[in-house]
C-alpha cells in the first residue's frame, strides 16, 4: 500500500505551492484515482511521491520510504508519460535493456510482451508504435522488475477507447493479483469506472476521498443548485410534491443556505418557490463532478431515500466562504523527535486526549442543530458573516474563522498533545532527489545500449569510408609519414577519422542517455554511478580498438591495391606506433565519454574532444618547451635506482614506451584533458550525492 504524508511542493518567488498538505492512502488490491482538473497538482503529487522533485512529505511503499528500498525498480513501476527510449530500439532490445538495469533475467522481457500483447510487434521499432502500442510498452517497462506497486501519470489520455479499455483491464488484473494501483486522470467518468477509490484533487489540496461508488453518485450526477435563506423549507416542500407526483427527486441540504435538488429542473423548482412565497438567490443547473467538498452533506430528504450531497465550487464562492477539508483516514506522521502521532488534518481517534476533552462541545452543538431541524426552522448565516456555524466548521475552517491567529491560506500543522519531554515538528520531513541505484548490470545494460541501435554501426562504416578515400588522396599528394599514411592523418587536421568516430561514439554514449532517457523513466535524471562510469568507459575502449584496428587494416589494404606493397609496408617500430595509435583513439573515446556526462550532451563531448589538439596541445607544448621543465627522459633508470630492484620481463622498455606517447604533444594534453574531465565529473557525483 502507499501512505503519503503532508506533501508540499516548494513554491515559486511568491506563487503559493503547487501541492499544498496532501495526504491520501491506497490500499494493495484496489486501483485508486488521483482525480484533478489541468493544474490541480496531479503531476505534482506523484513527483513528490516518487522523490523526484524537490519539496516536503512522506511517502511510504509498504511501510518504506522509496529512499530506503533497496531496488526501488522493483518495488515500483512508474510510467510519466511516453516511454523514454530511442526511437531506432526495437521492442525487445528494449525491454531487455531495461532487464539488465533492474537485474532481472532477460527472458522476462518475452514475458511481459506476452502479458500486454506486444510479442507479435517484438522487432518493431519504438519510433514507429503508435501511441496505444507506446502505452502498453509503458506497461511493459513497468512490469519489467515485476514491482508491487503501479504509478501511472494520465496513461489512458488521448488513446481510443479501446486502447483505454485494455490498459485499464491490465491494471486491474495487476491489482486483483495483491499489488496497488494508482493512476492520474482529468476525466471524473474514466475515475469512476476504472477505480475503487478516488481521491479529487483541486488547486493542490484534497478536496474528496471517496468510494467510487459514493463518488459516482454524489459527483456525477446532473444536478439544479439553489440558494435561499429559507433551505429546510423549501426542501421539505420540494421532497413532500415529488413524494405526491411519484417522482424520483433527491433533495440534499448542503449546509446553511444551500441546496442540491438532483432529478428536477430549474423551472419545476422556481415555479414551486414561486407558488409558496419562498425567495430564492441562486437557481442554476450544474454538474457536481469537481466541486468540492464531495459526499460531505448535513441532512437529505428525498422521494425516494435521502443520501449525502456536494457543494459546487461556485456555490462556495458565491457564498464567501472556504470549501471544508474532507475527513482522512487517521495517519501518522513521523518526526524525528518521537513516535508518531496524528496531524491536525485529521481526526482525532476515539482514545485521544482532544478527542474526549471536545465531544462534549460536538454533542451539545449537534442536538442543538437536530432541536433547530426538528422546529423547522432555518438558522441562515448572518449578513456580512460569511462562515458557517462553529458547530458546522471543520479544522481547518476554525483554524482560518476571525479572530484566529493563524493566517488565511496558510495550512496548519500544528500537532496533537505530546508526552512530556517531546517537541512537535511544525513541518514535514523536506523531500530530497536522490540517484537511483541503476542499472545493477552495468555492463551488461552498456553493451545491450551501444549494440541495440544502429548508430555505432554507420558511424563505424562512415569513419572507415572516409579514411579509406583520404589515405588513397595523402598517397596521391604524396610527402606524407608512412605512419600517418596508415592512420590517414593529414597535417591540417587536428585528429584522424578513427579518432573523430571514437570520440562521437564514446559521446553518444551519454549522450543518448539524456536525450532518450531509458534509465530516467521512474527516478529522474540518468544516475550518476561510478559503476555506469566505468561500463561506458570499457564499451567505448573496446569499440575504439575496433575502429582502430579495422580503419588501419583498410586503410593499408586499400593503399596495397592502388599503390603496391610500398606504400602499405609495416614501420618497423610498429609497437610504439600501435600504442601510440590505440592510447590516441581510446583517449578520444573517454575524452566524449567523461565531457558528455559532465555536460550532459552529446555536442559538448565532441567538442572537448576537438578541443584536445585545437586548444589543449599548444598549451602543452608551451609548458614543454619551457626552460625550467624537465623531460621525463631516464625515469626508467631513475626509478630503478630508487627501487633499487629489475623491471620484469624488461618492463622498462614498455615503460618507456608509454612515456614516449604521454610527452608527446598530443598525447600530454589528452592525458591532462582526460584527468581535469574525469575528477570533474567525480567531483559534481559527490556533490548530488551530499545533497
Amino acid at each position: 500500500m502507499i501512505q503519503a504524508f503532508g506533501l508540499t511542493s516548494n513554491p515559486r518567488k511568491e506563487l503559493p505551492p503547487a501541492v499544498d498538505d496532501v495526504s491520501f492512502e491506497v490500499r494493495a488490491g484496489r486501483v485508486t484515482a488521483l482525480l484533478g482538473a489541468s493544474g490541480a497538482g496531479k503531476t505534482t503529487v506523484l513527483r513528490l511521491m516518487l522523490e523526484l522533485q524537490h519539496g516536503r512529505g512522506l511517502t511510504h511503499f509498504r511501510g518504506r520510504p522509496l529512499h530506503r528500498i533497496a531496488h526501488p525498480s522493483r518495488e515500483v513501476g512508474v510510467l510519466l508519460g511516453d516511454v523514454p527510449g530511442h526511437p531506432g530500439r526495437t521492442l525487445r532490445g528494449h525491454l531487455r535493456m531495461l532487464c539488465a538495469a533492474a537485474g532481472v533475467p532477460v527472458q522476462r522481457a518475452d514475458e511481459v510482451m506476452e502479458s500486454v500483447e506486444l510479442l507479435s510487434l517484438r522487432d518493431e521499432r519504438l519510433g514507429t508504435l503508435s501511441l496505444g502500442m507506446d502505452r502498453r510498452l509503458g506497461l511493459a517497462c513497468a512490469l519489467v522488475a515485476d514491482p508491487h506497486t503501479l504509478v501511472f501519470d494520465d496513461p489512458v489520455g488521448a488513446l481510443s477507447v479501446r486502447e483505454a479499455r485494455r490498459l485499464h483491464r491490465a491494471l486491474r488484473a495487476h491489482a486483483v493479483q495483491g499489488g496497488t494501483v494508482l493512476f492520474s486522470t482529468a476525466d471524473p467518468k474514466e475515475a469512476a469506472r476504472a477505480a475503487d477509490h478516488v481521491v479529487t484533487l483541486e488547486q493542490g489540496r484534497v478536496v474528496a476521498d471517496q468510494e467510487a461508488v459514493d463518488f459516482a453518485r454524489t459527483r456525477l450526477r446532473p444536478r439544479v443548485a439553489v440558494r435561499t435563506p429559507h433551505a429546510a423549507r423549501l426542501g421539505a416542500l420540494l421532497a413532500q410534491e415529488a413524494r405526491s407526483a411519484r417522482r424520483s427527486v433527491e433533495v440534499v441540504r448542503e449546509g446553511g443556505n444551500r441546496l442540491a435538488v438532483y432529478g428536477s429542473t430549474c423551472a419545476d423548482i422556481g415555479e414551486a418557490a414561486f407558488r409558496h412565497g419562498i425567495l430564492v438567490h441562486q437557481l442554476a443547473d450544474e454538474v457536481g463532478d469537481m466541486g468540492p467538498g464531495a459526499g460531505v452533506g448535513d441532512e437529505a430528504w428525498a422521494g425516494d431515500g435521502g443520501s449525502a450531497g456536494v457543494p459546487s465550487a461556485r456555490q462556495r464562492a458565491a457564498d464567501g466562504e472556504r470549501a471544508p477539508a474532507p475527513r482522512r483516514p487517521t495517519v501518522a506522521r513521523p518526526s524525528p523527535t518521537g513516535p508518531p502521532r496524528p496531524t491536525a488534518t485529521d481526526p482525532p481517534s476515539a482514545g485521544s486526549a482532544e478527542a474526549d476533552e471536545r465531544a462534549p462541545d460536538v454533542d451539545r452543538a449537534g442536538a442543538a442543530v437536530s432541536q433547530a431541524s426538528a422546529a423547522g426552522t432555518d438558522q441562515p448565516s448572518a449578513p456580512g458573516n460569511p462562515h458557517p456555524p462553529v458547530a458546522e466548521r471543520t479544522p481547518h475552517e476554525a483554524a482560518e474563522a476571525p479572530g484566529s491567529t493563524a493566517r488565511r491560506g496558510s495550512t496548519p500543522r500544528t500537532h496533537a498533545t505530546l508526552a512530556p519531554g517531546t517537541t512537535a515538528s511544525t513541518l514535514p520531513p523536506p523531500i530530497s532527489v536522490r540517484s537511483a541505484p541503476s542499472p545493477l548490470r552495468p555492463l551488461r545494460y552498456e553493451i545491450r545500449r551501444a549494440l541495440g541501435i544502429s548508430t555505432a554501426f554507420v558511424v563505424g562504416a562512415v569513419v572507415l569510408v572516409v579514411s579509406a578515400v583520404m589515405a588513397v588522396v595523402l598517397a596521391r599528394i604524396g610527402h606524407t609519414p608512412q605512419a600517418r599514411l596508415l592512420a590517414a592523418w593529414p597535417r591540417e587536421l587536428p585528429l584522424p577519422p578513427a579518432a573523430l568516430g571514437a570520440g562521437l561514439l564514446g559521446a553518444l554514449s551519454f549522450g543518448d542517455e539524456f536525450r532518450h532517457p531509458a534509465l530516467a523513466a521512474d527516478r529522474g535524471t540518468v544516475p550518476r554511478r561510478l559503476g555506469l562510469l566505468t561500463a561506458k568507459l570499457l564499451v567505448s575502449a573496446a569499440v575504439a580498438l575496433v575502429l582502430a584496428a579495422l580503419a588501419a587494416g583498410t586503410n593499408a589494404e586499400v593503399l596495397h591495391l592502388f599503390y603496391g606493397r610500398e606504400l602499405a609496408r609495416i614501420p618497423s617500430d610498429w609497437s610504439a606506433l600501435g600504442a601510440g595509435w590505440a592510447a590516441l583513439v581510446v583517449g578520444c573515446a573517454w575524452a566524449g565519454v567523461l565531457a558528455a556526462g559532465l555536460f550532459r550532451s552529446t555536442t559538448a563531448g565532441l567538442a572537448a574532444v576537438v578541443a584536445v589538439p585545437v586548444v589543449v596541445v599548444p598549451l602543452v607544448q608551451k609548458v614543454w618547451e619551457g626552460p625550467d621543465v624537465r623531460t621525463a627522459a631516464g625515469f626508467p633508470l631513475r626509478v630503478r635506482e630508487v627501487l633499487l630492484t629489475q623491471w620484469p620481463f624488461g618492463g622498462e622498455r614498455y615503460v618507456a614506451e608509454v612515456l614516449r606517447v604521454v610527452v608527446q604533444p598530443v598525447g600530454g594534453a589528452m592525458t591532462l584533458s582526460l584527468t581535469t574531465l574525469l575528477c570533474a565529473y567525480l567531483l559534481t557525483t559527490l556533490r548530488s550525492r551530499t545533497r
